[in-house]
């Protein structure tokens, strides 16, 4: 079935569901806000009225190749003015298009208002999109996210803004980290350890488009998993270090179990592995740290999807199921169990004692509690925002009342700082991955990008927030003013 879209949106405000601000479970911690972008919203691409589809597929499956959708995949704030980045991933239907999707970064304006009363509707908050442009390679050439253009692949996974008005994004197929200008055109491609990399870079995928051969043992016994690379990335307030984080553990670290591959007919590789690798970039010398985050448990699609920096040495980090009452087909309703935001500590005092660079280790074990009898330490980690709390209500209206649990997207990818409230609390934005579903017959409108607010008092959460240093703003006040009239 063909998806259409309406006509683009040239500053797009935002429908929103009931919000009642309340104070959650986390001491400091207030829910304050929530948005939605809906799914046939167009960007400023100018590619709007040509079609993308999916691979093979007849009767084709198309969108609209200029689909506002997917941005919630990375989001950063650009320090200024409200401005933030945001980056769609691969584009459609996994990559297997028919065409190449142009990879791009958007720029947005987000705004909270927290005038409005509690158990009200309102539009509380409100997106602008300012801009949008392509990214571009070396010799100029676009990044595109479709998986079998093996040369100029790039799927955007983490955003960070740097202190000179560049911006860096991570990569899933790589991994790779690319340094980009104010324009979307690469400057670097920061190094990443081989140890990160898949192991057959030229085979990913059949002539069919599909992904089977990343799953294939005999050609990948190392690097990311399938689909399993670099979700997060966070840059030091001084700008100097940048930190990417893994979805899952890698397949040397025990990531995969490949035991039904002996089966017959042989089945996919089960995830394994709970240690997953965070990198440590020196981005003036090139030197790298590795140390280890715990999953909690594996399955139902869980992973580690963003990556924050608090300060130089902790972090907030998304940890989350694929589960929601409101899934992208053709997955169906389930009950959401896993969509959490912990706080990380690289370097914490006391017994524990700061995390172990595992940069020399070829391997991992499986299991968290294997670490221990290796003298590895993993980053120390505790609960920060549990978004499926019942407190977090979203339609009081109702009997029993709705909460996030009710409504949460599947894919939980985004966290950024945004401007501190009037009476200094800080804003933390969290947003969601939509996979650029535009709907369906049965599903008209598709999926919107969530985007949720949280209000921190620093004091009561304890939390050390150093400020972002950036040198100026990366999208001009004067244009900002203007699209906001």
């Amino acid at each position: 079935m063909t998806h259409r879209v309406p006509a683009v949106l040239p500053a797009l405000g935002l429908v929103v569901l009931v919000l009642a601000a309340s104070l959650g479970a986390a001491t400091g911690v207030t829910f304050i806000g929530i948005g939605l972008v809906p799914g046939t919203a167009l960007d400023k691409s100018g590619l709007d009225g040509q079609p993308i589809c999916q691979f093979g597929v007849t009767p084709a499956n198309c969108i609209d190749q200029a689909t506002l959708g997917g941005f919630g995949s990375a989001l950063a704030y650009t320090g200024f003015n409200g401005v933030f980045i945001a980056a769609p991933d691969r584009g459609p239907f996994d990559g297997r298009t028919d065409v190449p999707y142009r990879d791009r970064v958007h720029y947005l304006h987000l705004a909270v208002n927290t005038s409005a009363r509690p158990n009200i509707n309102f539009p509380n908050i409100t997106t602008t999109l300012l801009d949008t442009v392509f990214l571009t390679g070396t010799a100029n050439l676009d990044l595109v996210g479709r998986s079998s253009d093996f040369d100029d692949r790039f799927d955007p996974e983490g955003a960070a803004v740097g202190v000179d008005g560049t911006f860096f994004i991570s990569d899933e197929y790589g991994p790779a980290i690319l340094q980009f200008n104010r324009q979307g055109h690469l400057l670097r491609r920061v190094a990443v350890p081989s140890k990160f990399l898949i192991s057959n870079p030229s085979g990913d995928v059949y002539s069919d488009g599909t992904t089977s051969l990343e799953l294939d043992p005999s050609l990948n016994t190392s690097g990311r998993q399938a689909n399993r690379g670099m979700e997060g990335l966070a840059i030091s307030p001084d700008g100097r270090y940048l930190f990417g984080l893994m979805q899952n553990a890698l397949i040397q670290d025990n990531g995969l179990d490949y035991a039904p591959l002996s089966a017959t007919p042989p089945g996919p590789p089960g995830r394994l592995g709970l240690n997953t690798r965070l990198l440590k970039v020196d981005l003036e010398t090139g030197a790298t740290w590795e140390y280890v985050y715990v999953v909690d448990a594996i399955g139902n699609g869980r992973g580690l999807n963003d990556l924050l920096a608090i300060n130089d040495h902790e972090f907030l980090v998304v940890e989350r199921d694929n589960r929601s009452q409101r899934p992208t087909p053709p997955n169906g309703p389930q009950q959401p169990n896993n969509k959490k935001i912990y706080k990380i500590n690289l370097a914490a005092a006391g017994p524990d004692g700061p995390a172990t660079d595992v940069s020399g280790r070829a391997s991992l074990p499986a299991s968290g509690a294997a670490l221990a009898g290796l003298g590895i330490k993993p980053v120390t980690k505790s609960l920060f925002i549990d978004l499926l709390d019942p407190s977090y209500i979203v339609d009081a209206s109702t009997t029993p009342a709705k909460t996030i649990r009710d409504v949460i997207a599947e894919k939980i990818e985004g966290l950024a700082w945004g401007p501190d409230l009037p009476d200094g609390r800080h804003v933390l934005m969290v947003t969601s991955d939509n996979d650029l579903f535009t709907g369906d017959a049965t599903h008209p409108g598709g999926n919107p990008t969530q985007i949720y607010a949280f209000a921190i008092d620093a004091a009561a959460a304890g939390l050390n927030l150093v400020p972002q240093q950036v040198s100026g703003p990366m999208f001009a006040p004067g244009q900002v003013k203007k699209a906001l009239k």
